[in-house]
């Protein structure tokens, strides 16, 4: 499964990268206030400190994967591996996820570099590109997997969708946000989709959902008309799957339930904390660090098995 790679180192490396984006901007932002510096002026220093922090953290990051995981599997020749069919795409929203929060991450310590906003949000996504275009690398080498050019056109996706956004508007009115809710099916098949909740929230698409978050005044050209925090949210997911491509009818001789494979569509409203004035460091720290995670909310629900369905409350 490709994704846990991408997406368990992701959520560390984004942890990371954005709690040190949103400190470094909130820092500089009043550095600058009471000393009436040029926002606009390149810091050389803390360019050259950040451009060699990331190729060590990037090289260190593919040294780390490469023994912790790929020395488990049998290496061979690089080859292409096409898995478009597999987990009803749940797969491929995860990489566009990474990549987005990646190129979001790493523009922000490029802007508290002092490079301008179109500077910043250009080198972000193509370091987010590069991190997930070397796991594909490392993939095409490793007998399990092979270089997917499904996952690769789903991390530039990603990134395409934060830079577009950030040189069109110089800020991110549509997100991509995740969210876990328990399906119940790792039990089934805990090697496959995990064992435990932290492993269930990694492995198990099943329970997974992709949202994209739009800001409800993003067409709005005069005046706010709803609250500048209030978001839609489209989601997606699926269910029913014991399998990458189709359930196997048996597990360790144990005989597994037949069940229907069906995709889920949900609409609700969402909260961007980003969007909430606040004069504190630890919660403006705090809301760019879970900017990713989408806000617990009543949900209107399609699929083709159940048709449509009300959640007084989905995550």
């Amino acid at each position: 499964m490709i994704l846990i790679k991408t997406f368990a180192f992701g959520l560390i490396f984004f942890l990371v990268n954005d709690c040190f984006g949103g400190v470094s901007n909130h820092f500089s932002e009043v550095y600058l206030k009471f000393h009436k510096r040029d926002s606009s002026v390149v810091d050389n220093k803390r360019l050259s400190w950040l451009v060699g922090g990331k190729t060590v953290a990037l090289a260190g990051t593919m040294i780390l994967l490469d023994q912790m995981w790929y020395s488990n599997y049998p290496r061979t020749s690089f080859h292409f591996f096409n898995d478009n069919k597999h987990w009803k795409q749940m797969d491929k929203l995860g990489h566009v996820a990474s990549a987005y929060h990646f190129s979001a991450a790493s523009a922000a310590t490029f802007r508290w570099a002092g490079l301008s906003n179109r500077q910043s949000a250009l080198y972000g996504s193509i370091t987010g590109t590069l991190f997930l275009t070397t796991i594909e690398i490392l993939d095409g080498f490793s007998k399990e997997w092979g270089f997917s050019w499904g996952d690769q056109a789903a991390n530039f996706s990603g990134s395409g969708l934060f830079y577009l956004q950030q040189v069109a508007w110089k800020s991110q009115k549509v997100k991509v946000r995740y969210s876990y809710t328990s399906s119940g099916l790792p039990e089934y098949r805990p090697d496959l989709l995990g064992k435990n909740l932290a492993e269930h929230m990694l492995k198990d698409y099943n329970g997974m959902t992709f949202w994209l978050s739009a800001n409800m005044n993003m067409f709005s050209q005069k005046r706010e008309i709803f609250p500048p925090w209030l978001n839609m949210a489209i989601g997606y997911s699926a269910n029913g799957m014991l399998g990458s491509v189709e359930n196997p009818s048996e597990h360790n001789g144990q005989p597994l339930p037949e069940m229907q494979r069906y995709r889920q569509w949900f609409l609700a409203p969402d909260i961007d904390f980003s969007q909430i004035d606040t004069d504190s460091r630890f919660l403006t720290i705090l809301f760019k660090a879970f900017d990713f995670v989408k806000f617990p909310a009543p949900a209107l629900e399609y699929n083709r098995k159940y048709g449509w369905r009300v959640h007084l409350v989905y995550f």
